[in-house]
C-alpha cells in the first residue's frame, strides 16, 4: 500500500513538474463550449488554460500588437490565415467548428420557425454584431441581403461590438430580436428558451471557425497540447452539443 501511495504521489509530482500554462483568445460565440473543453483539458493534462473571450477582429489587432496569447480560436478562417501570412502564427491552423446563425428572441413565439417575422417587421430593434469585427455579424448582413431586407431593416439595427454583446442586447430586451450564434442559445443542438429561426446555411457564406497556434506559443507545450485536445473526440462532442457543425 505504501508503495502504491508513493507511486501515485510520484506520478502527481511529475505531472505538476511538467504542467504548463497557456493563454487562449476565444471568439465570443464559443465562450461556453471553450470553457467546458478547457476544464476537461486541465483535468486530463494537468496544464492550465486561461481563456479570454472577445471579437475576432479585435483579437487580430491585439495579437499583431504583441498581446500575450499563444492560441487563437477564431470565429472565422480568414483571420488565422492572415496571421499566418504575416508571421504571427505558425502554420498549424485547422477548422474546429462550423458555426450556425440563428435569429433569436427572448420572447417565446415572437420569432417563427421560417423567419417570416423579418418581413412582417413587427419589431422596433434588431441586434446585429458589427460585420467588420464579428463574422456572425457579416453572416447576418449577408442573410438580410439574400432576403432583400438589408436596406429596409438597417435603420433598426442595434450594433454589438461582438456576438456576446449582441446576445446581451436581445436577452435584456434592448432589442426584441437579433442574429446570434446558435451555440449561445442552444441546448443539445436545439434552441432552448425564447424563440428562434435557425438560418439556412445557404443564405450566407459558411462560418468556418479556425484555431491556430500563435507565434508566442511556438515553444509552449501546454498550447500545443490544447490544440491537440481540441481535435479529439471529447472536445468535438462538446462542440457538436452546442449546435455547431463539424468539419
Amino acid at each position: 500500500m505504501q508503495r502504491l501511495i508513493s507511486a501515485v504521489l510520484l506520478c502527481l509530482t511529475t505531472m505538476a513538474a511538467h504542467a504548463g500554462d497557456t493563454r487562449i483568445a476565444v471568439a465570443a460565440n464559443c465562450a461556453v463550449p471553450a470553457k467546458r473543453i478547457a476544464e476537461a483539458f486541465e483535468r486530463a493534462s494537468g496544464h492550465k488554460a486561461t481563456l479570454v473571450t472577445g471579437a475576432t477582429g479585435k483579437f487580430y489587432a491585439q495579437i499583431v500588437n504583441g498581446a500575450p496569447f499563444e492560441v487563437l480560436l477564431a470565429a472565422d478562417d480568414e483571420t488565422p490565415a492572415k496571421l499566418e501570412k504575416e508571421g504571427h502564427a505558425t502554420g498549424t491552423r485547422f477548422t474546429y467548428a462550423i458555426g450556425r446563425l440563428v435569429l433569436w428572441s427572448a420572447s417565446p413565439g415572437l420569432v417563427d420557425i421560417d423567419g417570416a417575422v423579418l418581413k412582417r417587421g413587427t419589431f422596433r430593434h434588431i441586434a446585429v454584431a458589427k460585420p467588420r469585427l464579428a463574422p456572425y455579424g457579416q453572416a447576418a448582413t449577408e442573410t438580410l441581403a439574400a432576403l432583400g431586407l438589408a436596406e429596409a431593416l438597417r435603420p433598426r439595427f442595434v450594433l454589438g461590438e461582438n456576438i456576446a454583446q449582441t446576445h446581451q442586447f436581445v436577452a435584456s430586451g434592448n432589442a426584441e430580436l437579433g442574429f446570434v450564434a446558435l451555440a449561445q442559445v442552444a441546448k443539445d443542438g436545439r434552441i432552448g428558451e425564447g424563440s428562434g429561426w435557425i438560418v439556412p446555411a445557404q443564405l450566407h457564406q459558411p462560418i468556418r471557425q479556425d484555431a491556430v497556434l500563435l507565434a508566442r506559443g511556438r515553444d509552449n507545450a501546454a498550447a500545443k497540447a490544447f490544440l491537440e485536445w481540441l481535435k479529439g473526440d471529447d472536445a468535438r462532442a462538446t462542440i457538436r452539443g452546442f449546435g455547431y457543425d463539424l468539419p
